[in-house]
């Protein structure tokens, strides 16, 4: 079970907890450990919606690597840059993770896929994190290897890796598992386009939300 630290309970470090008004954060703690990282963003604006009214100082205790990354979960790139103007300065100083988040949006915002992966694997991250960070990278594999398989027809072994985050030989692995090959002359990968369900119902709203992710991305 995820264990969350005394000072982001709201309690604080310094021995004068009785005195300040304790966050409640049971609700976001249990959709953290359900895994249900969908719902992760809004529970948290509607806890700082709650504190905010309820006038407490929050800011020193509120878990901004988690909301920030649920953010980049559900696509919501807007919000995500709206509660990182909000933080405050010395938060962004003092709160190593947070920064190491936001860098993560950058490499998103500049199509830099592999610097996407690399600001993941290049942060020790907290255990209050981890589980989120492990989601949002699968999350974000999966999504680049939906990218690849509607826009090329081959595709270089390298480029592959680049896009999935992986070493050259876990990536063709991956690919090759979902049904590619390799083309033996030329060693590139033959991608193998998913037959189309004319049947499924679309989902317009994930489109949406899709299609405003992509817009952030190339813009």
């Amino acid at each position: 079970m995820l264990a969350f630290s005394l000072s982001f309970l709201g309690f604080g470090a310094i021995g004068n907890w009785s005195e300040r008004r304790v966050m409640d954060f049971s609700s976001l703690r249990a959709t953290l450990d359900s895994k249900s990282y969908d719902k992760v963003a809004d529970v948290c604006d509607n806890l700082m919606l709650q504190v905010a009214a309820d006038g407490i100082a929050y800011q020193d205790d509120w878990p901004y690597a988690i909301h920030l990354l649920a953010h980049f979960y559900v696509h919501d790139i807007n919000s995500a840059r709206f509660l990182w103007k909000s933080i405050p300065s010395s938060i962004k100083e003092s709160q190593p993770e947070v920064t190491a988040v936001w860098k993560i949006c950058q490499k998103l915002w500049l199509r830099d896929y592999g610097g996407v992966h690399e600001a993941i694997r290049g942060f020790d991250w907290s255990q209050d994190v981890q589980g989120l960070v492990a989601a949002f990278s699968e999350l974000y594999t999966k999504e680049m290897f939906q990218l690849l398989l509607s826009a090329y027809s081959t595709i270089s072994i390298k480029d592959t890796a680049l896009f999935l985050g992986m070493n050259e030989d876990d990536a063709t692995n991956y690919v090759l598992q979902q049904g590619w090959t390799v083309d033996p002359a030329s060693q590139m990968l033959i991608v193998k386009k998913q037959p189309v369900v004319t049947e499924q119902k679309l989902d317009h709203s994930k489109l949406q939300r899709l299609t405003e992710y992509v817009f952030h991305l190339e813009h």
